[in-house]
């Protein structure tokens, strides 16, 4: 991955912590990473904890932000979720799957997109 492409994924991530924190959400962990790949954010609020992609985009040349979270994408966030979960030993009462969307300066989150 190129350092441009790094830096602006890096800004998108931060963004949406952001996001979450002004919102009430503690920050669990950023960029957890097992053997199966990473989780971009995972939040809490409550006994509601939140596992969410973020997608940042310069432009939308190549489609939404949102586009690029496809089955496959979600299929395996839901792994890594119950993969951090158990290592994490954090009970939640309820999970949430967020896709976060950043583009032009702008943030959507999109809350429970799957």
């Amino acid at each position: 991955m190129g350092l441009e492409r790094r830096a602006l994924g890096t800004y998108g991530e931060r963004r949406a912590a952001v996001w979450y924190e002004r919102r009430g959400y503690v920050v669990l962990a950023r960029n957890w990473r097992c053997r199966h790949g990473e989780l971009d954010l995972v939040v809490r609020r409550g006994g509601l904890v939140a596992f969410c992609e973020v997608k940042t985009r310069s432009s939308t040349a190549f489609g939404s932000p949102a586009e690029a979270v496809t089955a496959l994408k979600r299929a395996r966030i839901r792994r890594l979720a119950v993969a951090w979960l158990a290592e994490s030993r954090v009970g939640a009462a309820d999970l949430r799957f967020d896709v976060a969307c950043v583009s032009g300066g702008r943030i959507e989150v999109l809350e429970g997109a799957f």
